[in-house]
């Protein structure tokens, strides 16, 4: 069953409990969300294979292209990993452990990498390993076909690891010039998946979650007719429990000065130490965002994860709603599960209110809440369209790993 001190794997499960159902009730599409591989704490296994085939550094971590190839191998290597994903249609996105923790989290962390030799040949290893062994099954066969990455490598002779390499490097040094986001029109539905990592904008005093570029062709997504709704991918969550939100404005805002020079170097180490970085710590992004989708006039759907837990939180008013589920995982430690609980309550918004006052930032342009969770089992969740109003269920695995039972099932009133 994979217990192990991550739980049973429910997504092994899920695929076990599919196999014996009909071909008509199979999910429509398995979006996973970032973190699909772990290549800053890699398996027993997978460091035995390290180190029988180099001893230098990295020594605990992922270094070049073949170790990637094996981490991927190794993640989807089971049978029955490997049937569902040759069975269901998939949409994925990265988050920082594809590539490095923290991945993207500041200047300050992206300058302290670049300086470490081996920091180069790995980002950009990871970066072409996902094209190949992520990106490529997001495109759809025109895309593919008018990709130029893709024709050039076909038409190469031997394995054209150049090109993939210098593909990265130029993805990983000009963000502007790649996209990774993309969109699919799935019915009456538009799934756009959000690229939170490569495409930020790190400039102190002008951070954005996503780059000027990536803005604009996500408002064009936005602003296309022929969708009833819309339902937004992107690894990190966008809606925080409140108190935990204030708290990211708050700390990017010490980061970039407000309190001088020596709280803004003490503030960065915090930030990088407690993961300080989804959207509420880009807060120019999550306001222009917040702006953006009160104006669609359609419903909103937001997937994410990353957090190690799983909740639902709804917008005042407005039909958005923010669904987390952060399943096949690194299990967080007590502390930190009842730090998340803490933050959803009256007393720690208020004071990571009070903080975000103090350093004089603005309220955001609109209130939510919390309305379900948070869970911390191994969970997958389960979005369905297809019901008024729609509803999102989340299952765990049993102890077993042959099944999967349900945690809880959510309306999105």
């Amino acid at each position: 069953p994979h217990v192990l001190s991550h739980g049973v794997d429910v997504l092994r499960a899920y695929a076990r409990v599919l196999v014996g159902r009909p071909p008509e009730e199979r999910p429509d599409l398995l979006v996973l969300l970032g973190d699909q591989v772990y290549a800053d704490e890699p398996s027993a296994e997978m460091l035995e294979f390290v180190a029988a085939r180099r001893d230098g550094e990295p020594r605990t971590e992922i270094a070049d292209f073949e170790e990637y190839a094996e981490l991927y191998r190794m993640a989807w290597t089971d049978p029955e990993i490997r049937w569902i994903l040759s069975s269901v249609p998939t949409a994925m996105i990265f988050d920082d452990h594809d590539l490095r923790d923290d991945f993207n989290t500041s200047a300050s962390w992206r300058e302290r990498m670049d300086r470490i030799p081996w920091w180069r040949g790995r980002v950009v290893s990871g970066l072409g390993a996902y094209w190949i062994y992520q990106h490529l099954g997001n495109m759809s066969p025109a895309e593919r076909a008018a990709d130029e990455l893709f024709r050039a490598l076909r038409a190469a002779e031997g394995d054209a690891g150049e090109l993939l390499d210098a593909f990265a490097e130029h993805a990983y040094e000009v963000p502007v010039d790649s996209r990774w986001s993309y969109c699919r029109d799935l019915g009456d539905t538009r799934l756009i998946m959000l690229d939170s990592r490569c495409a930020r904008q790190l400039t102190p005093g002008d951070r954005r979650m996503i780059d000027p570029v990536e803005w604009e062709w996500l408002v064009e997504q936005l602003g296309r007719d022929g969708a009833e709704r819309i339902v937004i991918g992107t690894s990190v969550p966008f809606l925080l429990p409140t108190g935990i939100h204030h708290v990211q404005n708050w700390n990017e805002a010490l980061a970039q000065g407000a309190w001088g020079r020596l709280v803004a170097r003490w503030s960065e180490a915090l930030r990088q130490a407690f993961d300080l970085e989804h959207w509420a710590a880009f807060r120019r992004s999550f306001e222009d965002l917040s702006r953006l989708l009160a104006k669609v006039g359609k419903p909103v759907i937001l997937l994410s994860g990353d957090v190690h837990y799983s909740y639902v939180a709804k917008v005042d008013g407005l039909p958005i709603h923010q669904l987390v589920c952060s399943p096949i995982r690194n299990p967080l430690s007590r502390t930190l599960r009842l730090a998340n609980i803490i933050a959803q309550f009256g007393l720690a918004t208020l004071i990571g209110g009070w903080l975000a006052r103090l350093a004089r930032i603005p309220r955001p342009p609109f209130s939510w809440r919390v309305t379900d969770g948070p869970w911390f089992s191994n969970a997958l969740a389960t979005l369905s369209l297809d019901t008024t109003p729609p509803s999102a269920r989340w299952d765990t695995a049993t102890v077993s790993g042959d099944d999967v039972s349900e945690i809880t099932t959510v309306r999105l009133t």
